[in-house]
């Protein structure tokens, strides 16, 4: 006999505390953005996909605008409302990736304009966390295309990645759980902006900024699992080196 689906409002109160959260830092402003959950089931191998329907904010939702879709497929198994186009992404991301859990979608205002200004697509560091947090190199993909409503080219990509930028479009991040998937947010979109302050301060003092090294980073990405998840605090680079 099939297992039923059933809606669990755990996984529903999680979904709702990390909307407020993205929608607190500003990430949302209108119905654009979003969160996916992936939860397992039974009879479904890539398991099921908490995630808000359309033509509802992140900021204005409440547990009734959840429902739950399948993964390889847009269908919906629990509640009645359809998905954003965006969907499509997250749904491939979780298809592809099944060490990841969840994603976030925003139209982040830093992120958008840094490239829009003709900024390299390139992720400069300047902090000593992002590498370590978001433990892959940010992937990014044209303006001309549109990942959302094609996804064929995202297995190109995505097992390189934790983080996509949608030049003049927005940012997903993904993560084992929302929580990964939230801090992943937060480093990226406050690394840009560093950036862009640091663009300015130098250009004021006609100095130049201290970027980090590719080889630094690169470094860095190798022990991002011992440094953000070790087992003991002590020597964790020193041991991980040898």
């Amino acid at each position: 006999m099939p297992t039923p689906i059933a809606f669990d409002p755990a996984i529903g109160r999680q979904f709702l505390k990390y909307a407020r959260l993205v929608a607190g830092r500003g990430y949302i402003h209108n119905t654009l953005g979003n969160i996916v959950m992936r939860v397992p089931h039974p009879d479904f191998a890539h398991g099921l996909a908490y995630t808000k329907h359309a033509e509802v904010s992140l900021e204005e939702m409440e547990l009734e605008n959840i429902v739950i879709t399948d993964i390889p497929t847009s269908g919906i198994v629990w509640g009645e409302r359809m998905t954003s186009v965006g969907h499509n992404l997250s749904r491939e991301i979780l298809r592809l990736r099944p060490d990841i859990g969840a994603t976030i979608h925003v139209h982040d205002d830093a992120i958008i304009a840094l490239l829009g200004s003709g900024a390299d697509q390139e992720f400069k560091v300047l902090s000593l966390d992002p590498p370590f947090v978001l433990a892959k190199p940010v992937h990014f993909v044209p303006a001309h295309v549109d990942v959302e409503a094609d996804v064929s080219s995202v297995a190109d990509f995505i097992q390189n990645t934790n983080s996509v930028v949608l030049v003049g479009h927005g940012i997903t991040t993904l993560g084992r759980t929302v929580s990964e998937a939230y801090h992943r947010l937060n480093t990226l979109t406050a690394e840009v902006r560093r950036c862009i302050l640091a663009e300015q301060l130098a250009a004021l003092k006609g100095t130049r900024i201290a970027y980090r090294s590719q080889r630094e980073i690169e470094e860095m990405y190798r022990f991002a699992e011992s440094i953000i998840y070790p087992t003991r605090a002590e020597n964790v680079m020193h041991e991980a080196a040898e």
